[in-house]
């Protein structure tokens, strides 16, 4: 699929619920979020056909995300399914809590990759952070995921100068075991709207650890910049602050209620749930939506989508 930017589609990501077993506090309020009731979410049936349809206009990929996609009821279902329509990369992004009880099963139903996200290397901040969340099981499941060969394991790593800023050593030495570490600038959404102080630009981060020769591009990410240090260690710097991708960019975001958006941080979007349940034509709904993807976001101009992330999916 081609905007009006000339930009090609193929990639596509769903937020299969906006349920978590985490609380991060940049993410979701500590109280928790009044979560959607059963008729508003997508089921598994629904997702299948919006992704098939996807598939028919040339998407090639489908990230599944949440909130926390291991807390949905029949994920496995899914993405079988997904794979079995021919999609040709389906990856996911989990907090990992219970990745070690389902990534044997996951790989067998189709996931081809993990993106994990892990914001600090310290327990009590881990704990801290996520309001409960025990590291232990985190790390346990990054080991199985390697000792399965599902590769590469990508950690998204959020910097925030006020909480993790002074463990990116320790981050680079994770890398040096295999593990490519993405770093993530502070984006303001949702409950990170007002937290300014803890912005750390990815070329701040650069400069600190020295040392990096930059990864000739290879056509394929659109998002991250790549480095490699003397030890080997992959960095990948993502960068939706200080230098915008949107040019690049070739995602558009469905959420658990059918909402389909065409930028993380636009608080627009089109629901795909009710004309799909009412049996209209969702296949045009999509292409006259993707063809109004707008140019970039307006972040610096303080446009910011107040929803939280565990409802779109990050």
């Amino acid at each position: 699929m081609i905007d009006a930017l000339g930009r090609n589609i193929d990639y596509l990501r769903i937020s299969v619920t906006d349920k978590c077993n985490l609380r991060c506090k940049y993410c979701m309020p500590e109280e928790g979020i009044q979560h959607v009731s059963h008729d508003e979410i997508l089921s598994i049936e629904e997702i299948t056909k919006i992704v098939e349809i996807f598939k028919n206009l040339g998407v090639k990929k489908v990230r599944l995300t949440g909130g926390e996609p291991l807390v949905r009821n029949g994920i496995l279902d899914l993405v079988k399914n997904i794979k079995d329509l021919g999609i040709e990369e389906i990856t996911m992004t989990t907090n990992a809590i219970k990745l070690y009880d389902m990534a044997y099963d996951l790989k067998k139903s189709g996931v081809d990759r993990f993106n994990i996200s892990l914001d600090t290397l310290d327990r009590w901040k881990y704990y801290d952070i996520t309001r409960g969340g025990d590291l232990d099981k985190v790390l346990k499941s990054i080991n199985l995921v390697k000792e399965l060969g599902i590769e590469p394991i990508k950690i998204n790593t959020v910097v925030m100068r006020n909480f993790n800023f002074n463990e990116i050593d320790d981050f680079v030495k994770l890398a040096e075991s295999g593990i490519i570490v993405r770093f993530i600038e502070l984006m303001p959404i949702g409950e990170a709207i007002g937290k300014s102080d803890d912005y750390v630009s990815n070329s701040e981060i650069i400069e600190k650890i020295g040392d990096l020769e930059k990864i000739k591009d290879d056509g394929k990410s659109k998002v991250a910049e790549y480095y490699r240090n003397s030890n080997g260690a992959v960095l990948g710097f993502i960068n939706p602050i200080s230098h915008k991708f949107c040019s690049e960019c070739n995602r558009v975001r469905l959420d658990c209620k059918g909402n389909l958006l065409m930028c993380l941080h636009s608080n627009k979007s089109r629901n795909l749930r009710q004309p799909l349940r009412r049996g209209e034509d969702i296949e045009k709904i999509i292409v006259d939506e993707i063809y109004r993807k707008p140019k970039s976001h307006l972040l610096l101009e303080g446009n910011f989508n107040n929803r939280d992330m565990n409802t779109i999916g990050g």
